[in-house]
C-alpha cells in the first residue's frame, strides 16, 4: 500500500470514536505528515506583522537544537519576514490535526519551558531590550498559556524596562492562547500583570470565544453567549466591554468564526462580520493573523470598527490562501469583502 493511500478521519467527533473504541483494548492511529511548516503563536504572529509591512523584532524559541542562540533552518522563512531574530532556545513541536470541524493540537512542550525573562537578559541582555522598546510601537507577548516564563517576562517589563524608556504612546498586544489548561487562580493572576502593563502603555487583549468565557467567570462579568450567526452579536460585545471594564485595560477584541467584537476605552464596542469560510485550506494560524491584522490596524491609529474589519479580512485571506497576506492583498480583499458562508 502506498504512503498516501488512506482515507482520513474527516472530524473530531469520529476521531474520538475511534480512540473510545479501543479503550481496555489498544489501537493504532497513523498519523500522515501533509507539510512542515514554522508554527508557534509568537512565530506566526511575527511572521504575518512582517508581510503587513511592519518592522519586525522577534526574540523567541527558535534556535536549532544544538545552538539555541543560532536561527532553526525551518524559521529561515520566518526570519526573512523580519528585522532580525532573536533565537533564545530550540523549538518545541507541535502535531497540529485539522479537520472539517476544528484542529487538535498535540504538542511537545519541553522547550517551551526555556523561554524565561533571566534568558532573555542572558542571551540578549537589558540594555538591548530597553533599546528595543525604547523604539518599539508595538509590543507583543503570546502564549501565556504554554509559556511559564511568560508572567517573568510582563515583570521584568513592568520593572526593569518600561520605567527606563522615554514615556510616549505605546501598544501592548496581549494573547493568552487557550488558558483552558491553567487554573482560576493563575489566570487570575495573569490577569492582574496584564492590568499592571496599561499604566505603561496601551494594553490589547485578544480573545476567541471560549477564552472569553472562561476569563469572563474568572473576573465575574456577563460572559457571551455560544450561539453564533445573525442576533447573536450583543452579548459578544457586551462581553467584550465588561472585561474590558474589569481589567482596566485599553482595548479588548473578541473572535468567532463569523466574525468579531471589540471594545476600546474610548470608543462603544462594535462587531463587524466577517467572511466566514466553510471550507479553509488552512485553519492553523487563523487566530494569529486575525491578531496580526488587528495589530497593524491598531498601529495605524484606526478607528476600533475598522481594525475589526483588517482583522477579519487578515485572517479570512490566510485561511483562504493558506499564506500570510500582505497590506496590499489585504486592501484589495476589502474592496470585495465576500459574504459570510453562514
Amino acid at each position: 500500500m502506498a504512503y498516501d493511500d488512506f482515507e482520513s478521519i474527516r472530524t473530531i467527533g469520529a476521531f474520538a470514536e475511534r480512540l473510545a473504541r479501543a479503550a481496555g483494548r489498544s489501537a493504532n492511529v497513523e498519523f500522515v505528515t501533509s507539510e512542515k511548516r514554522f508554527g508557534g503563536n509568537g512565530p506566526l504572529l511575527a511572521g504575518a506583522l512582517g508581510r503587513m509591512g511592519l518592522s519586525t523584532t522577534y526574540i523567541g524559541a527558535v534556535g536549532r537544537d544544538d545552538e539555541p542562540t543560532r536561527l532553526h533552518p525551518l524559521f529561515e522563512p520566518f526570519a526573512e519576514r523580519c528585522r532580525q531574530v532573536l533565537p533564545i532556545a530550540p523549538p518545541s513541536v507541535t502535531e497540529a490535526c485539522e479537520f472539517d470541524d476544528g484542529k487538535l493540537m498535540f504538542g511537545h512542550a519541553h522547550n517551551s519551558t526555556l523561554v524565561t525573562w533571566s534568558r532573555v537578559l542572558e542571551v540578549v541582555g537589558l540594555d538591548r531590550v530597553r533599546a528595543l522598546v525604547e523604539s518599539a510601537s508595538l509590543i507583543s507577548i503570546v502564549n501565556w498559556t504554554m509559556l511559564g516564563g511568560v508572567e517573568g517576562i510582563w515583570q521584568g517589563l513592568i520593572t526593569s524596562v518600561f520605567p527606563h524608556v522615554t514615556p510616549r504612546r505605546r501598544r501592548v498586544f496581549i494573547d493568552l492562547s487557550d488558558p483552558a489548561k491553567r487554573t482560576d487562580t493563575d489566570l487570575g493572576r495573569g490577569l492582574g500583570l496584564v492590568s499592571s502593563l496599561n499604566q505603561f502603555a496601551d494594553v490589547t487583549l485578544g480573545l476567541n470565544l471560549a477564552e472569553s468565557q472562561r476569563i469572563a467567570n474568572v473576573l465575574g462579568v456577563d460572559a457571551p453567549e455560544s450561539v453564533e450567526g445573525a442576533g447573536h452579536h450583543e452579548s459578544v460585545c457586551h462581553a467584550a466591554e465588561a472585561i474590558r471594564g474589569a481589567m482596566g485595560i485599553d482595548t479588548v477584541v473578541i473572535h468567532r468564526r463569523d466574525g468579531a467584537a471589540g471594545a476600546r476605552a474610548t470608543e462603544s464596542a462594535v462587531w463587524f462580520d466577517g467572511p466566514f469560510t466553510r471550507n479553509p485550506q488552512l485553519s492553523t494560524g487563523a487566530g494569529d493573523h486575525f491578531n496580526a491584522g488587528f495589530a497593524t490596524a491598531q498601529v495605524l491609529n484606526l478607528e476600533i470598527s475598522q481594525c475589526l474589519a483588517v482583522a477579519c479580512a487578515t485572517s479570512g485571506l490566510y485561511v483562504r490562501e493558506a499564506v500570510s497576506p500582505s497590506v496590499r492583498r489585504v486592501a484589495s480583499f476589502l474592496e470585495a469583502l465576500p459574504s459570510p458562508e453562514h
